[in-house]
């Protein structure tokens, strides 16, 4: 249990939203090319790839989670986010809509507590810091305790763009000795706060009082049907599967493959360095990545696999990239259904799209309702399909769903680190957070020619019939 907020603790949290409020004043009067001066500034203190490098070293030693180089990858994520936000407007007149007789003006937020993951700190900050920025909020950040001194570094570029450009750096500032109270009580007396993280901190935010977007949990699952290219398929799944060791909740967890290409594609999935498990190092494993009441331990979350293999006890070889294990089970009871956040996935079997989809739907039963799914299909009824019946809020098509998820250069969904999950997932939204939710907007109407249909067009062969009493 938490040990309840000191004095000491609350002063502290009241400090740094009184500070905040001040460096939000200083820029209130920033016109937009100021405004996207300081952003550019700011996301090439942070993207750079000698930053990025140098970040992804310290993330990895202190959290001891994910990949050295392929996190330096994420520099291209804050790009795209910069390259979002330089192409919208964020103050004055937004949007008219002439027939409606609307006008829209954009207001900022405010000041925005955001809740920052172990498995992504060096990227999470500057994304949201670029938003916030270009909406005139400031920011404080509260940092996973396992990753409080790459939060704090990253953080502390953030600033010294800002002093550099003559802006107040107190519009991004993060407590240094992260605590739950602490988070509460910021997220308690912030005016909105962005909850990227696990599901308690999430719940938490919720419940703060104050207005809050969060995430869910995932647990992608990709259909390969038989019109697919088994070559790009298998050569996306690696790459979504071995980035920064699969920590991403957007990385492929489950593959169900059409029955006619299992075998050639669990081939190709080899040839891509995947290593098939037996039925022997598959209960290993099992064993080794839950603990006794299904939790995920933490020392095989986000690892190579040969550390995974290793914790399980038995070798892979060193040129592996990622493992596969065979299932045809589904259900709270079988954990290869549900998230594994590795370099680790499962494959099923499927005859007929029909049952695809009943597979689908039992593995979103388990978990990850509301995040993503993928499809590897030239077959547009297939993907229609997949589309009516999938309760998530995005599907991917022949991508390399963690590449693509949250925003990539070849596709259309807006860039974020923060992907909501809507209803099923437990959601305000079930959008890309992205600029739009950094926001507070003005709807200034005038009016218009009447737009009243009769009563005979609205009810249609209902009206003038007998009334029910």
């Amino acid at each position: 249990m938490a040990s309840p907020l000191t004095d000491e603790q609350r002063a502290y949290v009241h400090g740094l939203l009184a500070k905040a409020r001040v460096a939000m004043q200083a820029i209130a009067d920033y016109d937009q090319a100021k405004i996207d001066r300081l952003c550019q500034a700011m996301a090439w203190a942070t993207a750079n790839e000698a930053h990025m490098t140098r970040i992804a070293n310290l993330a990895v030693d202190e959290t001891e989670l994910g990949d050295r180089v392929g996190r330096v990858s994420k520099r291209f994520k804050i790009i795209g986010v910069l390259r979002d936000a330089l192409r919208q407007k964020s103050m004055g007149i937004i949007e008219e809509i002439p027939e409606k007789g609307i006008v829209k003006y954009a207001k900022p937020a405010g000041v925005i507590a955001s809740l920052i993951p172990t498995t992504n700190p060096e990227q999470t900050p500057p994304v949201t810091g670029i938003y916030a920025l270009k909406c005139k909020d400031a920011v404080i950040f509260s940092p996973h305790p396992r990753a409080k001194k790459t939060t704090s570094e990253v953080v502390r570029v953030m600033r010294e763009a800002m002093r550099r450009q003559g802006a107040p750096e107190d519009l991004f500032q993060v407590i240094e000795k992260p605590s739950i109270p602490q988070t509460q009580e910021l997220m308690s007396i912030c005016d909105l706060t962005m909850a990227t993280g696990g599901q308690p901190m999430v719940r938490a935010a919720y419940s703060s009082g104050k207005p809050a977007y969060g995430v869910g949990a995932g647990n992608s699952t990709m259909v390969i049907d038989e019109t697919a290219n088994i070559e790009e398929a298998a050569r996306n799944t690696r790459t979504s599967k071995t980035s920064d060791f699969g920590s991403g909740c957007s990385a492929d967890g489950n593959l169900v493959v059409e029955a006619s290409i299992y075998d050639a594609f669990l081939a190709q999935l080899q040839a891509e360095g995947g290593y098939l498990a037996s039925d022997d190092e598959k209960a290993k494993l099992e064993a080794a990545m839950w603990d006794s009441e299904g939790h995920r331990t933490i020392e095989t979350v986000a690892r190579a696999p040969q550390v995974i293999a290793k914790a399980a006890g038995f070798t892979i070889p060193a040129d592996r990239k990622f493992l596969i294990v065979k299932q045809d089970k589904i259900g709270p009871k079988h954990r290869f259904s549900s998230e594994k956040l590795t370099t680790l996935l499962a494959i099923y079997k499927y005859q007929g799209f029909d049952q695809a989809l009943e597979m689908v739907r039992g593995i979103y039963d388990v978990g990850g309702k509301g995040h993503s799914v993928g499809i590897y299909s030239f077959d547009d009824d297939h993907i229609n399909r997949l589309a009516l019946m999938a309760p998530v809020s995005r599907i991917m098509v022949r991508q390399a769903q963690s590449k693509a998820n949250a925003g990539a250069f070849n596709n259309g969904m807006p860039m974020t680190s923060s992907l909501g999950c809507g209803i099923w997932g437990g959601n305000i939204t079930n959008e890309n957070v992205s600029l739009k939710h950094y926001m507070n907007v003005t709807w200034v109407s005038r009016p218009i020619a009447e737009d009243r249909p009769s009563d005979a067009e609205l009810f249609g062969e209902f009206y003038q019939s007998e009334i029910i009493a």
